[in-house]
Parts: C-alpha cells; structure tokens; sequence
C-alpha cells in the first residue's frame, strides 16, 4: 500500500478530541487488566463503535492519536503491550497494515475486524472515483487494500450500521455478564445511523448537481448511496498540485456539470483545492472523511462531523 503524506497542524495533534474514548497512554495499564471490558481500536471509527456500544462497561482506548494520519501508524512496544493485555481488539483490515501485522501476533482472543462485517467495494476505478488518471495511477490506489478494496466504509451510515451490528455481537459473545447492555446499546446505535441515512437521502435527492470534486477518493461509498459522482484531484500527496492537463479537464467538467466546489480535508493541506479552485473559479470547503476527531474538526463526534458534511454537500450541490 502507497502511504498518503498529509500536512498535520501541530495544535491538530495536539488536541484530544476523542469525547468519552480514553486517550492512548503510555501506561499500559490503562487498557489492559481493569475491571471493565478492556478494548483496544485501531483508529477514531473504531473506537467511536466500541464507545457506543460498550458504554459504561468497556474501557476503550485508540492506537491512533488525534490529529494522527492513521495510514501512517506505526505501533510501539507498549502499543503491542496494550494489545496483549486487551480483552478485545477492534481495527479495519487494510487501512492499517501496521495494526494489521500487530493484531495478528497477538495472543489476544477477540479480534474483530470490521471489514468482515459489511461488503468492501472497489472505488479504484469506474464512476464514483477517478483517481487513476494518466502520472497517477500507481497512488491512485493509495489507499485500498490488497484486495483493491476501498476501505472508507464509516462514510456509509448504512454499511457503518452493518459493522455495528456486528462489532455489538461480538462484544455479547466476548463479554457475556453485559450482553444484554451491548444489545441495546449496539440497537440505539442503529437506530441513530438509520436516522443519519434518511437525513442524507431526503437531503440530497434533489440538487442541481450530483458531481463534487475532492482532493482524494476517500468518499465512494456515500457518493455511491446517494447517488452521486465523486471526482478526486488527484491520488498523489495532497501537497503536490494537479497537472495543466488536469485542471483543465475538471475546469471543463465543472461547466458542464454546475461544480460549484472543490473539498479538502480538515487535516490535509489545502493547498492543491486552493489551486484547483483558483484556475477553475471555484469556492473551497471542508469534507472531512472523519478519521480523527480534533479541535479543527467541525464537530465533537462522529454524528455532529457527518451532518457538518451533509451542509456542506447541500451548499455545494445545490439542495433544493
């Protein structure tokens, strides 16, 4: 896997944002051997599940800092520590291949991987992501696994939904003496992802475009859902601006289409959208595809960030 370089603000990294998660320390104590359902996550969307559907009964911790790029994580010795010690361990196969390799030398008893839980699909290619354009397609799949698989399935409320059902089970089975809390806890959960896939669906049924251009393909599977069309800048570092050629093809496709609006994300240099937006006569705003959660984030959860989204394509696609 081709590794995306993101320019990370030192105040970003900083931040704890994590709401309710425990912080990663350096004391291993802190995750293992406590009275709760010990759980270790990979990164933010994994850690939000376990949150939620673990409640007051589990201790979780992330392996991923705020304001860290989660592609890049490497796993420390105490990390490995922390994992050994863990009742349970929750990552997504693929986006991390570190915690990947980290999980399996564990002798830990509950490994979940959430890319099990629902269908991964490949946005690589066709419709809804176009990165692989010609000087850029070797990172074009930067961040698929080795299946070619997109791995951004937490931007889908509906497919998010599916890996909380799945995560709630295996907690029930990991931690009997609470199932029934994780069952209702994991039934709340749903609901309120339900209600985030109506509130997109009714939100963007009627716009006057269903084109969006971002820096990189990390929304596939919601354009998908809601029927729209994503077209990446580029799939090379965030810092490096797009080709002569590429701008004046996406200029032309921003006329043809109504393309209002070029995104960027939170914690990635804005540099490149700026480019685009510059030579193309286009406005900038933020699509955060919610692998962290800081200061700069608009937003304390994974809820709040994703209707900040929903605005955000709303403005841009002209929501009627």
């Amino acid at each position: 896997m081709n590794v995306r370089r993101r320019l990370i603000p030192a105040a970003a990294a900083a931040s704890l944002g994590l709401g309710a998660l425990t912080a990663c320390s350096s004391d291993s104590a802190a995750t293992g051997n406590t009275d709760k359902f010990d759980v270790v996550a990979s990164f933010y969307p994994m850690a939000f599940l376990a949150q939620q559907i673990g409640g007051d009964h589990a201790n979780v911790t992330s392996l991923t800092e705020p304001g860290q790029e989660p592609h890049d994580l490497e796993i420390s010795t105490k990390q490995r520590a922390q994992l050994e010690e863990a009742d349970a361990a929750l990552y997504l196969k693929g986006l991390q291949p570190a915690v990947d390799e980290a999980v399996g030398q564990t002798g830990i008893k509950t490994k979940i991987d959430a890319a099990t839980l629902t269908h991964l699909e490949d946005h690589g290619t066709g419709g809804h992501s176009h990165e692989g354009e010609e000087g850029h397609s070797e990172e074009g799949h930067s961040e698929e696994d080795e299946h070619g698989r997109d791995p951004h399935v937490w931007l889908d409320p509906v497919k998010y939904a599916e890996i909380a059902q799945g995560v709630g089970k295996a907690f029930e089975k990991a931690d009997p003496d609470h199932a029934a809390d994780y069952k209702k806890n994991t039934e709340a959960l749903v609901t309120k992802l339900k209600g985030l896939d109506g509130d997109f669906e009714n939100g963007l049924k009627n716009t006057k475009t269903k084109v969006f251009f971002t820096n990189h393909a990390a929304f596939g599977y919601l354009a998908e859902r809601y029927g729209l069309t994503q077209e990446a800048i580029s799939g090379v570092d965030p810092d490096s601006e797009p080709s002569g050629a590429r701008v004046r093809e996406l200029q032309q496709e921003a006329k043809a289409d109504g393309v209002t609006t070029v995104f960027y994300e939170t914690l990635v240099s804005d540099k490149t959208a700026k480019t685009l937006a510059r030579d193309a006569n286009l406005k900038t705003d933020v699509l955060d595809p919610i692998e962290g959660i800081t200061d700069t984030s608009r937003g304390d959860d994974y809820f709040q960030v994703m209707e900040a989204n929903l605005k955000a394509l709303q403005t841009a696609l002209g929501a009627k």
